[in-house]
């Protein structure tokens, strides 16, 4: 079984009991506690996608929004060591951030450099144009974005580590949320449905040339990036 993780608002209270037991919540000063259930619906909709895009998955969710869509430097941290403390039985084939933050910071980019380092894909929203944003923006992460030209099984090609795909654009008439967050859920779900029939991912070099078969679109959109 394929288990990812997803750093977000955490799971609906009708979560698969495995999943709603295994939940954890952060707080800045490091302190974990069970998660509460989603306040947000935000981490429900990425657990969502990911689990259309890859039935059966195991989805491991680490708290870090409240009943806000505001987190800080110091919960998205403390949710990474704690991933790269389980033991590896029970760590994440890899790891969905639908959430970006505008400031470098040091115990962020520390907090991901264990788990990179280990081969974990970690996959992370970012504005497909625009200023960087983080963790997206370190080395060794996979940088995702909505794209309003990707149909659910496409994928889009922005820069060596940018990638695109769908985001339930609101331009399709679909409501909902949409943007950079959801993109990289499903990206995640794109990744998470190929290391179940190929194998387990091992780093950005190994998502990167996984997904290049699914590109349908190079370069950015013509029009406004949905997402940015």
């Amino acid at each position: 079984m394929v288990r990812v993780g997803v750093i977000d608002s955490g799971g609906p209270a009708d979560d698969p009991p495995e999943d709603r037991a295994t939940a954890r919540s952060f707080s800045a000063d490091g302190a974990i506690a069970p998660a509460l259930p989603d306040r947000l619906g935000h981490g429900s909709a990425v657990a969502a996608i990911i689990r259309r895009a890859c039935p059966g998955v195991s989805v491991l969710h680490a708290q870090v929004f409240d009943d806000r869509p505001v987190t800080s430097a110091l919960r998205v941290a403390a949710a990474l060591h704690w991933f790269a403390a389980l033991p590896e039985a029970a760590r994440p084939d890899l790891l969905c951030m639908s959430l970006g933050l505008a400031v470098d910071r040091g115990p962020l980019k520390a907090a991901c450099a264990p788990l990179i380092a280990r081969g974990m894909v970690l996959v992370a929203a970012h504005p497909a144009r625009g200023a960087p944003c983080y963790p997206a923006a370190y080395p060794g992460i996979l940088a995702a974005t909505g794209d309003a030209r990707c149909a659910w099984d496409d994928v889009s090609r922005l820069g060596p580590a940018l990638f695109g795909a769908w985001c339930n654009s609101p331009e399709d008439g679909v409501p909902g949320m949409g943007g950079a967050s959801i993109g990289a859920a499903r990206l995640a779900g794109h990744l998470a449905a190929i290391s179940s029939a190929q194998g387990r991912l091992r780093g950005l070099g190994e998502a990167v040339a996984a997904l290049t078969p699914l590109v349908r679109h190079s370069g950015p959109e013509r029009r406004g990036a949905h997402g940015d």
